[in-house]
C-alpha cells in the first residue's frame, strides 16, 4: 500500500500542474531519418532540468498501435496532444537526469491517429513492427549518437503494446545486422509493456536479445497474451539471453495509462505500483558508467 501511495503521488506531481507550467514543460519536436532510408521522422525530446556535467544517458520510447496522441487530439497532432502515458513517461525520465525521445513512426506515414483495436490483421506494412519500427527505433539511436549532450554509449529503448513488440524484435541480432549495425552498436537494454509476441512468426526458430530486455504484462489483457510473450521470453532466458517477464494477475492492456478508466481496475494500480521502480531500477543499472 506504502508504494502504491508513492506510485500516485508520483504521476501526480507530473501530470497534475498549473497549465502554464504544463506548457512551458512540453517536450520539443524534432526530426530525424528513420534507417529505413525513406522517411522523416517527427520525435518528442524531454530534456533534462538543470545544468549537467558532461553528457547524460538517453531513452528512446516506442508508442503503441494508437499511436503517441492522446485519442482527444481533434486532428491536432503535437507536443500539446500528446497522450498522458507518453507524458508521464517522458517527465519520468527527464526528472531523472536521462534525455528522453518519443518517436511517432505513424504521423509522418500518413496515420496519425493510429489504428483502434484488433486492427492488426488490416495494418499496413508501412508500420510492420517486425520490419520497419525496428528501423525506427535505429534512426533514433543514431540521432542522439549525433546530440553534443548524449552520451551514444547508454541509451535504451521503451515500448508499449505494439512499440513493445518492435522493442523485442529491435533487439534481436538478426534486426541488429539487418540495420547495417555492428554487435556493440545497439542498445544497451530494452523495456517492452504488454506487447504483443508473435511477430508476424519471424522468431518461431528462436529468440535471444543481444541485450538484457524486461517485459511487464498483465494476464488479463484484452488485446495480446501474456502467456504467449512469457513462452517467448522463458525461451530466450533458456537459450543463454538476459530476458525476464513479469506478469500482473488481473491487470489489462494499458495498464500504466494515467486515465479514470484503467485506474479504476486495481490490478493496475498495483501492477504500476511495481512495474515503475523496477523499470527505474532496471534502467539506473544499465546506464550506470
Amino acid at each position: 500500500m506504502r508504494r502504491l501511495i508513492a506510485c500516485f503521488l508520483l504521476i501526480a506531481s507530473i501530470l497534475v500542474v498549473h497549465p502554464a507550467a504544463h506548457a512551458a514543460s512540453l517536450p520539443v519536436k524534432v526530426q530525424f531519418q528513420s534507417l529505413d532510408g525513406q522517411t522523416m521522422l517527427d520525435g518528442y525530446v524531454f530534456a533534462p532540468k538543470g545544468k549537467h556535467n558532461g553528457k547524460v544517458p538517453s531513452v528512446v520510447m516506442m508508442h503503441g498501435r494508437a499511436g503517441p496522441f492522446s485519442t482527444l487530439a481533434n486532428g491536432r497532432y503535437d507536443a500539446s496532444t500528446l497522450s498522458k502515458r507518453h507524458l508521464f513517461w517522458g517527465h519520468f525520465w527527464a526528472n531523472r537526469g536521462y534525455l528522453a525521445i518519443l518517436v511517432d513512426s505513424f504521423g509522418p506515414r500518413g496515420f496519425p491517429q493510429g489504428f483502434p483495436i484488433h486492427s492488426y490483421d488490416s495494418r499496413p506494412d508501412a508500420v510492420n513492427e517486425v520490419t520497419v519500427r525496428p528501423l525506427d527505433a535505429y534512426g533514433a539511436l543514431k540521432y542522439l549518437k549525433s546530440r553534443s549532450d548524449v552520451d551514444g554509449t547508454r541509451i535504451v529503448l521503451q515500448g508499449w503494446s505494439n512499440g513493445g513488440s518492435a522493442t523485442i524484435a529491435t533487439l534481436s541480432d538478426e534486426i541488429l545486422s539487418g540495420a547495417g549495425l555492428k554487435p556493440g552498436d545497439g542498445f544497451r537494454g530494452g523495456i517492452a509493456f504488454y506487447p504483443a509476441c508473435g511477430l508476424h512468426s519471424r522468431f518461431d526458430s528462436g529468440y535471444r536479445p543481444y541485450a538484457p530486455l524486461r517485459v511487464f504484462s498483465g494476464d488479463n489483457d484484452e488485446e495480446v497474451s501474456a502467456a504467449h510473450c512469457a513462452k517467448l521470453v522463458n525461451a530466450a532466458s533458456a537459450a543463454g539471453g538476459d530476458a525476464a517477464i513479469t506478469i500482473y494477475a488481473g491487470a489489462t492492456h494499458d495498464f500504466d495509462e494515467p486515465d479514470k478508466k484503467h485506474e479504476s481496475v486495481p490490478a493496475n494500480l498495483a501492477a504500476v505500483a511495481d512495474a515503475v521502480p523496477k523499470v527505474r531500477d532496471f534502467v539506473s543499472g544499465l546506464l550506470a558508467r
